[in-house]
């Protein structure tokens, strides 16, 4: 796969900030140990912006955005610190963390909506695609359910799903995989809200599907004029769609800034490795045998027994004795960019940078 050079959209770049999470630690408890998934994280979204979320499993991805929902499964789940500032469709701000759980249900759906990883476990079986949508429409809107399913039929029109007026009484499992997806956007998109998170919205698809589906959410950004928080391990899907990029491990953001500056000049060993580690084919000599990918050594860590230092520091090629020793802090390294690494400074010669 070659990996699109990434260029900054035609518009103009947003400037008031839509959500802001700040220092956000969301913990499990279990009998074996307290795991920190989401350990201090702060990042902000801009209206209108597109912000990917990238990292391994196991990084804090998916728990950050199911805090975002208020969705964490308590107990053992719980949110134990930080604040999630939100400016919604009526511009007052709230903090999200701190909700009562009557005001948090009308956000979300409604201000707030999120494209779950896998549509069939996410759908409803036993309701048809119309009635799943309406149920929102009615729940956010105040439409009867006439009204309502005409909202759905015109929402998977909007999608592009063919014979909408057929489809909106048909069951899931009556569908594809790639108009499941579809139908998830469209429910996600009802009631037009300020921000969509999509959780890895396109993983179980191919490559086709998979194109058609970022288009859409490409041509509805645009239409719709909603901000998107994108989680993906898919540094294509990066290339195309992000604004910019906040790079997880170990429940920590590693690195933050423009998509352009962070394939271009990666100030992580992290971010490095994910890049390096993505098969350019035009990097093979013609006739040559196919190189090897470089992958990141060893393993992601127990969360149950994270390392002292930077949770990175053993399975990274450039760590020395002081990386063990503390977590580091999130340096500025200059126009918005930023890495958790004390040698981000001396990297300017092993940047690898992606191209087209």
């Amino acid at each position: 796969m070659t990996l699109p050079t990434p260029t900054q959209p035609p518009t103009t770049q947003p400037s008031e900030v839509l959500l802001a999470v700040n220092n956000l630690k969301t913990y499990f408890h279990t009998d074996d140990g307290v795991v920190k998934s989401v350990d201090g994280v702060t990042f902000h979204i801009k209206k209108g912006e597109t912000l990917a979320v990238v990292g391994e499993s196991g990084s804090g991805k998916s728990v950050t955005s199911l805090s975002i929902m208020r969705l964490i499964p308590t107990p053992p789940g719980r949110i134990e610190d930080g604040e999630i500032l939100f400016s919604g469709k009526d511009g007052v701000l709230k903090d999200i963390v701190r909700l009562p759980e009557a005001e948090m249900r009308r956000i979300r759906g409604n201000d707030i909506s999120m494209i779950f990883q896998e549509p069939m476990t996410s759908l409803n079986p036993v309701y048809t695609v119309g009635d799943q949508i309406a149920e929102a429409v009615m729940l956010h809107q105040g439409k009867n359910r006439r009204d309502a399913m005409g909202v759905a039929t015109d929402m998977l029109r909007f999608v592009g799903i063919p014979a909408p007026e057929k489809r909106v009484n048909e069951y899931p499992h009556q569908m594809s995989g790639g108009m499941r997806q579809r139908v998830m956007i469209a429910m996600a998109l009802s009631c037009k809200p300020a921000l969509l998170i999509a959780d890895e919205p396109t993983t179980a698809l191919d490559v086709t599907i998979q194109a058609q589906i970022l288009d859409l959410m490409r041509k509805l950004q645009q239409e719709v004029g909603m901000s998107i928080l994108f989680i993906t391990h898919n540094l294509g899907v990066v290339a195309e769609m992000a604004d910019r990029v906040v790079v997880m491990y170990g429940g920590r953001v590693v690195e933050e800034g423009d998509v352009v500056e962070i394939f271009k000049a990666p100030r992580h060993p992290y971010t490095m490795g994910l890049l390096n580690s993505v098969p350019r084919p035009q990097d093979r000599e013609p006739g040559q045998p196919k190189a090897r990918l470089e992958a990141i050594p060893g393993n992601v860590p127990n969360p149950l027994n994270l390392p002292p230092g930077c949770p990175f520091e053993p399975r990274c090629k450039f760590a020395v004795p002081e990386c063990s020793e503390a977590v580091p802090p999130l340096y500025d390294t200059g126009g918005g960019h930023t890495a958790r690494c004390i040698r981000w400074h001396e990297f300017e010669q092993v940047q690898q940078g992606v191209g087209a």
